[in-house]
């Protein structure tokens, strides 16, 4: 008997839940049958599947193909299989497999019976197989083959399907396989399945209101039970309970409500938790569910800023991915920590989670640094379907906004993103997709009242949701970044409440350039910023920055520091969000220089810091930081006794340069003195090394930076030939580089090749990471490009390709 799988929202689970990461194995394609997934797999046996993999969960089967220069990444089925021992320690309790996230089609078999199914990579489900469980017991080969542990085999699929949300259109990968954590849960005979628990406050902060309600998981229809709540506030201390005796109820029922005066409020600053218990008691067994909730007063003023709890507060955000070097959306949840603190420490206290409902690990991160949210469904481009369409998006908006529910990070509920982008079918009808955007905005305020919807880039619905926000790029895909304040004005004039979401530009990691404006120049102004179809292309079109540009670090950073100087004095701005915080992989830019990778971020998909990071930092932190522009530029070029700009990014009032041991002088920190808020040098480099070191203070304490770069002066001419050396070596690992050099041997600072690397012999590249370090093809940054090797304890010969240049090699010994 199929169990349709059922939603599971609960941050800490009724009683008994353990994650399921080790003994896996792992079929990349499909089976005959389910047989072929339970029979024994007998060493020499030809008529056994032979290819399952050992692997552990989270796991993604695009971890690597997905940045694979050489093909498209794997859109298919994939299998799972383990075996385990299960001991529900309950009476009557239920046995249940909790998906935090799965793409994108899952079915789920004990032995051969299968027992759920569901449709949506990226919301929470549970697969009941208590009773499937029990049928198995039965079965001879429970202890017979499988030694008293149950078969769980798990069918995973992401094929390519116009029925379903997100479109194939979109602009990040669409990846399969269990890429979330799963768990192995228990939970008595009666337990929460959902609560709600309603946190407000008015503005001024002295009286919040706590509602709470539930659903129950009671299959058995027991028919009394007792319910007690306790709140906690962020110290610990109990501050509100209550308890009562209930007639079982069916779907969602109010228990409770009570009032806190002058309760400890959220905010991005001092986002306070409380603790609300629940805990259910039936047939004499007890079953806790705990909540964490913040009190927070937010308002999106009409025709006006965001405040929050009474005040106004700049939105600075930037958006996420869930999308990592070697792993693809399989994070674990220390990287997706680390992701989300070095957010924080840039400034940020606002993400937009772009362009699906994220893993529960990222919004309790939120909820607990002070990160403002607006998550979203993957209702992202292609148009819209049919009515198995339509359900899936408003099955994963229920589901979303339920699972979800109680976090105070949250603000804003997305509904779509470039809905006026069409591709996916015949039909492309305007007035059809507003009528649906109006009955998913209707359904997310009849869901959460408490919290507002926003769209994305699709004009003829911007009338329907709460918050919108329009199209403006300015200095990438269309105009120059100087016009940004006049066009977002513009747009906000348009719409009762704006927030802009997706700005910057892409950047190579490690390319830089002497005079990276060059492009503005071949830029027309005044037709706007919005993105248009065939902005994303490196070919055709007229001239824009995304086109013509030279990729670098260098424009970028003066990019943003233009956009961030003109958001301090945006009195109406609610603010905005630099799109992405981090590279992420993507099927539609295999012309990039990293293949399939979307280069906008401000660390690369490893999470190494781009020189953008510390230009954010310097406007939106106070803890005290200093950077002087440059530390991934080894050589600087020019004429001899030619003026060179020294920037120096930093959150102090003041800084004293010294080139070469010598003072330049100080210079005071002025927001609005662009470029690096005043804080330059013209400085005239010695042909060779040159030592930059910057100094400055706050509060008595002296915070300095320090660089060495090259100046070379030579000029040159045409590559013509490349050197590939090996440049260190530590702990099995080698990194090789290659420059690119003219017939004289003068190394070209602005070469573009690109170029492959490659291996014969023992060791392996490390490569498809999706980075510029990272990557067995790829564009040169300033003449060169890095590798690394796992030598593996051997002999290798390393290699280096690239069009009308003669090959090089390299002997890697041990």
């Amino acid at each position: 008997m199929l169990v349709v799988a059922v939603l599971f929202c609960s941050p800490i689970f009724a009683q008994k839940s353990q994650r399921l990461t080790q003994n896996w194995e792992f079929l990349k394609g499909d089976l005959g049958g389910i047989y072929e997934a339970i029979r024994p797999v007998k060493a020499g046996n030809p008529e056994s599947v032979p290819v399952w993999e050992q692997v552990q969960l989270p796991h993604c089967f695009n971890a690597k193909d997905a940045v694979t220069p050489d093909v498209n990444y794997y859109q298919g089925p994939g299998w799972y299989r383990t075996q385990l021992a299960i001991s529900n320690p309950y009476k009557n309790g239920r046995t249940l497999l909790h998906f935090e996230g799965a793409g994108q089609k899952t079915k789920v078999y004990i032995y051969d019976v299968l027992v759920a199914e569901h449709v949506g990579g990226y919301d929470e489900w549970t697969a009941d197989i208590t009773d499937a469980v029990t049928a198995f017991r039965k079965n001879p080969l429970f202890e017979k083959q499988f030694k008293g542990k149950i078969p769980v085999e798990i069918r995973s699929d992401n094929s390519r399907d116009l029925e379903m949300i997100p479109s194939d259109l979109s602009d990040f990968n669409v990846y399969g396989g269990l890429y979330r954590y799963l768990n192995l849960v228990y939970v008595p005979q009666v337990s929460a399945e959902k609560v709600f628990a309603t946190a407000s406050v008015d503005a001024k902060g002295s009286l919040g209101t706590l509602k709470i309600s539930s659903t129950l998981l009671n299959p058995d229809g027991v028919d009394t039970v007792l319910v007690k709540f306790q709140v906690k506030d962020p110290q610990g201390k109990l501050v509100a309970s209550f308890n009562k005796e209930w007639k079982a109820f069916y779907g969602k029922k109010d228990l409770w409500e009570t009032s806190l005066k002058h309760p400890v409020l959220w905010s991005t600053d001092n986002p306070n938790l409380y603790t609300v218990e629940m805990s259910i008691t039936a047939n004499g067994v007890t079953s806790v569910h705990s909540e964490k909730i913040g009190f927070r007063n937010f308002e999106f003023v009409k025709k006006g800023p965001f405040m929050l709890n009474g005040k106004r507060l700049l939105l600075r955000g930037t958006h996420r991915h869930e999308d990592h070097a070697g792993v693809a959306a399989a994070m674990t949840e220390d990287q997706i920590r680390e992701e989300m603190e070095l957010m924080k420490s840039m400034g940020v206290n606002f993400i937009r989670l772009g362009h699906y409902q994220q893993s529960r690990i990222v919004l309790d991160l939120c909820d607990r640094l002070g990160i403002l949210v607006w998550e979203e469904i993957p209702w992202c481009r292609g148009g819209l379907g049919g009515e198995s369409y339509k359900n899936q998006a408003r099955t994963m908006l229920r589901n979303m906004v339920e699972q979800h529910y109680n976090h105070p990070s949250i603000i804003i509920w997305g509904l779509g993103n470039e809905n006026d982008w069409p591709g996916d079918f015949s039909e492309f009808d305007q007035h059809k997709i507003r009528e649906f955007m109006k009955e998913l905005n209707d359904l997310s305020h009849v869901l959460d009242p408490s919290r507002k919807t926003a769209i994305r880039r699709c004009d003829f619905c911007k009338d329907i949701v709460d918050v919108y926000s329009p199209s403006i790029w300015a200095g990438w895909y269309r105009g120059i970044y100087t016009e940004y304040k006049e066009v977002s004005k513009q747009e906000f004039d348009k719409v009762d409440h704006f927030l802009h979401v997706e700005w910057g530009g892409d950047s190579h990691a490690g390319r830089h350039s002497e005079s990276p404006d060059n492009a503005l120049s071949l830029v027309t102004k005044g037709k706007g910023a919005d993105e248009r179809a065939g902005d994303a292309s490196l070919f055709g079109g007229s001239a824009r920055v995304s086109k013509d540009g030279d990729w670098s670090e260098s424009y970028i950073v003066n990019l943003i520091d233009w956009h961030l100087k003109e958001q301090e004095n945006m009195p109406w701005l609610s603010g905005a969000a630099y799109w992405p915080f981090k590279d992420f992989s993507t099927p539609v830019r295999p012309d990039n220089p990293i293949p399939y990778m979307n280069q906008k971020g401000v660390v690369e998909r490893d999470l190494t810091k781009k020189e953008a990071f510390y230009v954010f930092q310097s406007y939106w932190t106070t803890a005290p930081m200093i950077h002087i522009y440059g530390h991934s530029w080894p050589v600087r070029w020019g004429a001899a006794n030619e003026e060179k700009m020294v920037k120096v990014y930093a959150n102090l009032d003041e800084v004293e340069l010294f080139v070469n041991g010598k003072s330049l002088g100080k210079r005071k920190r002025n927001s609005q003195d662009f470029p690096a808020a005043g804080l330059r040098w013209m400085v005239t480099f010695k042909e060779g090394q040159n030592t930059i070191k910057a100094v400055g203070k706050k509060d008595g304490k002296v915070f300095t930076d320090e660089i060495t770069q090259e100046y070379q002066t030579e000029k040159w001419d045409k590559p013509a030939k490349m050197l590939l050396e090996k440049v260190s070596e530590k702990d099995g690992i080698a990194v090789i580089q290659v420059k690119v050099l003219d017939k004289n041997n003068i190394l070209c600072l602005d070469a573009q090749n690109y170029i492959s690397f490659g291996i014969t012999g023992d060791g392996t590249l490390i490569d498809d990471m999706g980075t510029a370090r990272g990557s067995r093809k790829v564009q040169l940054g300033n003449g060169r490009a890095e590798i690394s090797i796992k030598t593996n304890k051997g002999k290798s010969v390393a290699s280096v390709i690239a069009d009308g240049l003669p090959s090089a090699f390299v002997e890697i010994n041990p």
